[in-house]
């Protein structure tokens, strides 16, 4: 394999991380570590298969191991840390922060399934390939994680899914 062809998919994989995890600097230290893993682990890589799909596998089990790892927190204090984004005008930077906040509601799983779905273009065998699951649970996640978004952006309340049992 080529290194240019895993170069050629670090934007696409900043891109995810960055709508995924919502903070740049912990996206650009998932991909780095995703493409450390990624180079070591090249051997495992099956020729002819979707280069861009076990990236992000790679990425996508990075973030499970981050998750389930009790961290500190901690906050940078960095020039860098401090740049706001201009935006045309004030509701289009509303309407983005709405979105990235009702992102932050949906559980991880729609999350996920919906980021790579819009952001990414991947197909739902792609995305099932990725993520290790079948390709009924791509579409279920992504259908469910559509409507909830639909719903937090309406200002719907989000029916709880509990039965009284007698």
């Amino acid at each position: 394999m080529d290194s240019r062809a895993i170069l050629a998919e670090i934007p696409r994989l900043r891109r995810y991380a960055r709508a995924m995890l919502g903070n740049r600097t912990a996206a650009d230290d998932l991909v780095q570590d995703t493409l450390e893993r990624a180079w070591v682990r090249l051997s495992q890589w099956r020729s002819g298969s979707d280069l861009r799909a076990w990236l992000f596998s790679i990425m996508h089990n990075l973030r499970i191991d981050q998750l389930r790892r009790p961290t500190v927190s901690t906050q940078s204090i960095d020039e860098d840390d401090f740049e706001a984004p201009t935006r045309a005008t004030q509701n289009d930077a509303l309407e983005v922060k709405d979105i990235e906040t009702a992102l932050g509601e949906l559980p991880d799983e729609q999350r996920e399934v919906l980021l790579l779905v819009a952001l990414e273009e991947m197909s739902y065998a792609e995305i099932a390939e990725t993520l290790s699951v079948p390709v009924g649970t791509v579409m279920s996640r992504l259908s469910r994680g559509r409507e909830r978004l639909r719903r937090i952006m309406d200002g719907q309340p989000l029916a709880a899914r509990l039965k009284v049992v007698r």
